[in-house]
């Protein structure tokens, strides 16, 4: 495996406030025929921001050469490998930093595509659960029931057991969103149903079903708005969820797998002790889990608060 990490401090003892990298000599164990690296102390490159390498496509749409820091292509350095591995590298010597970030792409829009499926089915269900009433509420209820009483870790790793293993990584990823949005809208529909019960019979609502207003523009103009607090709430707390979710899944080896990268994929590495006792920095990713989701829990209390109209 290549080295890791950069260098403040050089050969010499010297300290740099610029971090710099020693060329990697690669070679074989006459031996074993191993690869062997070696660092070259005497050939320095300092690390630089914005610099260019290897083509590739942001975001998998636009082409682009710009990296967020390397060392500069240049005639001294043709040729020669300079590794700047921030986490270190995996068991194949890949740079755990740029999967970390490239994971963080699926592993977040997972998150955000599932909450946002399961908001638009429990807003719909719930609020025609709670604003008709009558029969329409009882299907509505018994059906959430049912899928309120399924153990969620078992139905969610029966489902993404069921998605066929030689599938392209763009099935696999909406099949897993698909999944994880369709056991978490019972809850936000009960939420709603509640509220819509709560309100309908309010003078507000009564005085525009006078004045003839449609039953969609009472739901969406005057009910919804009141209780739009609770739904954004609602929706940032889910999203956390949603990503523990993909990782747990992935972590299992039931959600996303390789080649595609997420935080859950990443993770999967680490579930053997001899990788963890070797390699502890490949539990990194974990890390990034952990900030994200008291990221959202923070910023859905903020939004709560701000969209409270009580306060």
């Amino acid at each position: 495996m290549p080295p890791r990490g950069m260098h403040w401090i050089d050969a010499e003892g010297d300290f740099s406030f610029r971090p710099f990298v020693y060329e990697i000599k690669q070679g074989y164990d006459p031996v074993t025929f191993a690869l062997i690296y070696e660092t070259d102390t005497t050939s320095k490159q300092y690390v630089s921001f914005f610099v260019k390498g290897t083509p590739y496509k942001l975001f998998g749409l636009f082409d682009s050469d710009i990296h967020l820091f390397g060392i500069r292509q240049t005639e001294e350095t043709a040729g020669k490998i300079f590794g700047v591995y921030l986490f270190g590298t995996d068991q194949a010597g890949r740079d755990l930093f740029s999967r970390t970030l490239i994971g963080a792409q699926i592993s977040a829009t997972v998150g955000l595509i599932g909450v946002m499926l399961s908001f638009i089915l429990g807003l719909i269900l719930g609020g025609f659960s709670g604003y008709l009433g009558g029969i329409v509420d009882q299907v509505i209820q018994r059906i959430i029931d049912f899928t309120i009483s399924l153990p969620t870790i078992p139905l969610w790793m029966a489902l993404a057991a069921a998605v066929p293993a030689n599938w392209p990584i763009t099935k696999t990823y909406f099949s897993i969103t698909l999944i994880l949005s369709l056991v978490s809208w019972p809850g936000l529909a009960r939420t709603v149903r509640s509220k819509f019960m709560s309100l309908k019979n309010e003078d507000f609502v009564k005085a525009a079903r006078v004045a003839n207003a449609s039953s969609f523009r009472v739901i969406t103009k005057h009910m919804v708005p009141m209780f739009a607090s609770h739904l954004i709430a609602s929706l940032s707390l889910s999203i956390p969820g949603m990503i523990l979710g993909e990782t747990s899944l992935s972590f299992l080896g039931l959600g996303l797998r390789a080649p595609a990268v997420s935080w859950g994929v990443l993770l999967a590495d680490a579930q053997k002790f001899r990788n963890v006792a070797l390699y502890p920095w490949t539990l990194i990713p974990g890390a990034f889990v952990i900030i994200t989701v008291m990221a959202f829990n923070f910023v859905g209390d903020g939004l709560r608060d701000a969209a409270d109209p009580y306060l």
